[in-house]
């Protein structure tokens, strides 16, 4: 499947400073006549997607290059809803391409594969063996094999290679007190939780106790043993060696109440320290997020990402900086006027550039900046999806690429720019499987606003067909559908589907007033532009305006509850993991500082909780709707899923909840596979008005 687009007007918006009393700021574009491209479907007699066929889909990793360029080390990952089948092995491949070479047995996961500086060896972490916790194991490339090189007590949970290759910098989480107790001196049962900070819970993890903090550790290969450079009530992360392997730069909110704020600073310690940190050299002193920092090759500057307005949380948008390592406090910005999310710098090999992930639109590129006068340029870039990179001895970019037909595969580009595919480990799967067109266009929202959408036709596709259309709404809210490999949507256009999936307002690839303007305006203009992708379907004569539906998680949940208090246009409606009634999620999800910036503390600025929940509108909702959550989710409890429930069955409306054992905000495999049943089933009976297939058997139009 080949790519044509043309891409839409560039959006030429400066950043805006806001100040804590600003609510919201309209974003207002020109309008554009619609810009679409087509994606040429493939014609062959493959099988429409099937929901198993997720099974058959294998994830491939970021690229970790070997230091004199010849080979590339990556992950692939499988799963399965058999025991012991899913796993994660490691291989390498040729970097002009070649034969990939398996570098771990199955049997057993393995991940974070990297390169001792001398390019013998490979490394990476795995739980085998006699160890019952996460080690670095190291193997010959020339096939040897693995030996476990790390024998930390508690495990770890991240290494980096020191230049020399004499040390490894391992990043170790304090054991929890009671696992250090012998056998004797533990409980029977499980002990109360004892809770005093601010920031008690969070999804997956629970109730937070105790004093337990990640700290650094360094781990000298010759005597085996390890030297803790760091500590405190604090946590330690994102750690890189200095180039002569003397200092070790780190993240850490080093603040009186970390878990009232987000001002993680970058750091730096001496290598060799005893003290285990107690004599620091603060790098950055912004009052916001700063992370991934990356020393330059002359060991003179730390590059960076910075956020530098806390206040509007994830409305902001980031920028890749520079600071004196010697902590002088001299900064340099690099990305001001780019107006886009930055993130993973990377120095070139000579110091005059860093190497940088974007985010841009739907799209996803690497860019790269000239230290010297700030220009910008985008080595891989295009209607792409470009995630995790690597740089070879001369700059050469590998990378991560998915594309809307492709799952993400390693890509390595050459002296003109272009890019050549080294891996092919879905290529099989691929070539069984009849996908349809994907279009990817822009359209005016309400106000005029340019809203830019991705819409799957079904295989198939009949011009003058009009086909029943679901609109799948993201996560986030600061989030976006890019131009990658969307399973749910291929599969929904599988079953006879046109799926409109659109970034509203509040989506993260359209800089910083697009995002904020969002700000504690929820269900506003976000519900204008998501309708507006659906109206578009219809212009196109894509869509049924009479059999339409409506659906999402997270966020996206969040927003089909204020689309379906709003417009009776649909004929069914899938809200999963939601919130509902705003002001009952205080102090019982994981997000007390991120409402107490929007929306201000309950007691104190109850209108504005009130004002934006869809509770308020609940008698509004005609449309049947599914409501699901897991219920051990914290991240948007269940509660939410359980209001809208009762409140809909006790009006009468067609509803029905369904709460998934055990689960957090994410959902394992089984229950991966109960939901897109149940997708199908509640959308193939109030859209289609027949019952659905339940693995993706295609559909009647």
């Amino acid at each position: 499947m080949t790519d044509r687009r043309m891409r839409p007007a560039e959006r030429e918006s400066q950043r805006l400073l806001v100040g804590l009393s600003v609510l919201a700021i309209l974003l207002v574009l020109p309008i554009v006549s619609p810009l679409s491209a087509q994606e040429t479907p493939i014609e062959d007699a493959g099988q429409s997607l099937q929901i198993h066929d997720m099974f058959r889909i294998k994830r491939v990793g970021a690229p970790q290059v070997s230091p004199e360029g010849e080979w590339v080390a990556y992950t692939v990952s499988t799963s399965s809803l058999e025991p012991g089948e899913s796993g994660t092995q490691v291989w390498m491949v040729p970097s002009e391409g070649g034969e990939p070479i398996p570098m771990t047995a199955e049997g057993y996961s393995a991940s974070s594969p990297d390169w001792s500086p001398d390019g013998k060896y490979l490394s990476f972490i795995a739980t085998r063996g006699d160890s019952a916790h996460a080690q670095v194991w190291v193997m010959d490339r020339r096939m040897g094999e693995g030996q476990e090189l790390t024998k930390e007590k508690w495990g770890i949970s991240g290494y980096v290679w020191s230049p020399d290759g004499s040390k490894l910098l391992l990043t170790i989480r304090d054991p929890d007190p009671v696992d250090t107790l012998p056998a004797h001196k533990k409980p029977k049962h499980t002990l109360p939780w004892e809770i005093d900070r601010l920031q008690f819970k969070q999804d997956r993890v629970g109730y937070i106790t105790g004093n337990r903090h990640t700290h650094l550790y360094v781990f000298d290969l010759e005597t085996k043993t390890s030297t803790q450079i760091t500590s405190g009530d604090f946590d330690a992360g994102s750690p890189a060696w200095s180039p002569d392997g003397s200092k070790v730069a780190f993240v850490a909110n080093r603040t009186e109440d970390p878990d009232g704020n987000s001002n993680s600073d970058i750091w730096v310690v001496d290598a060799a320290n005893t003290d285990q940190g107690d004599d620091l050299v603060q790098i950055t002193t912004n009052p916001g997020s700063d992370s991934s920092p990356v020393w330059s090759p002359d060991g003179e500057w730390i590059a960076y990402t910075m956020l530098d307005e806390p206040d509007i949380i994830w409305y902001e948008v980031n920028d890749l900086a520079m600071a004196r390592s010697d902590g002088s406090g001299e900064v340099r910005v690099l990305t001001e006027g780019l107006d886009r999310n930055v993130s993973s710098p990377r120095f070139s090999s000579d110091g005059r550039h860093i190497f940088f992930g974007v985010e841009d639109s739907a799209e996803n590129h690497v860019g790269r900046v000239d230290v010297r006068n700030g220009r910008i340029d985008r080595p891989v870039a295009g209607p792409l999806t470009a995630r995790g990179f690597d740089l070879g001895p001369k700059d050469e970019v590998f990378v991560s690429v998915a594309k809307t037909a492709l799952p993400g595969e390693i890509f390595a580009t050459g002296r003109n720019g272009e890019l050549t595919q080294l891996t092919h480990v879905n290529e099989e799967f691929l070539e069984g499987i009849r996908l349809g067109e994907v279009v990817n266009a822009t359209f005016p929202s309400a106000d005029g606003t340019e809203i830019e959408g991705i819409f799957y036709l079904p295989p198939g596709y009949e011009e003058g067909l009009k086909y029943p259309t679901l609109l799948r709404i993201h996560g986030g809210p600061v989030s976006q559908y890019s131009l990658s490999f969307n399973f749910e949507a291929h599969l929904f256009a599988a079953n006879g589907y046109v799926v409109v999936t659109t970034n509203p307002r509040g989506s993260s690839g359209y800089g910083q007033a697009f995002s904020y303007d969002l700000w504690a305006e929820w269900g506003v203009r976000d519900y204008q532009d998501v309708m507006a992708g659906v109206d578009h379907a219809i212009e196109q004569g894509w869509a049924d305006p009479d059999r339409l539906g409506v659906g999402g998680w997270s966020y996206g949940g969040i927003l089909t509850d204020h689309v379906i208090t709003q417009t009776d246009r649909f004929k069914a409606a899938i809200t999963g993991a939601s919130e509902f009634l705003y002001v009952t999620n205080y102090g019982h999800d994981h997000y007390q500082l991120q409402w107490e910036k929007e929306l201000g503390l309950p007691w104190e600025n109850r209108e504005a909780w009130e004002r934006i929940s869809p509770f308020n509108k609940v008698e509004n909702i005609t449309t049947p709707t599914l409501v699901m959550c897991g219920e051990k989710d914290w991240n948007v409890p269940v509660n939410n899923s359980e209001q809208i429930y009762q409140a809909l069955k006790r009006m009468g409306r067609e509803t029905e909840l369904v709460v998934y054992p055990g689960q957090g905000h994410g959902l394992s495999l089984p229950y991966q596979v109960d939901r897109y049943e149940r997708y199908l089933k509640w959308y193939g009976k109030y859209v289609k008005q027949t019952e659905a297939p339940s693995d993706g058997e295609g559909g009647a139009r």
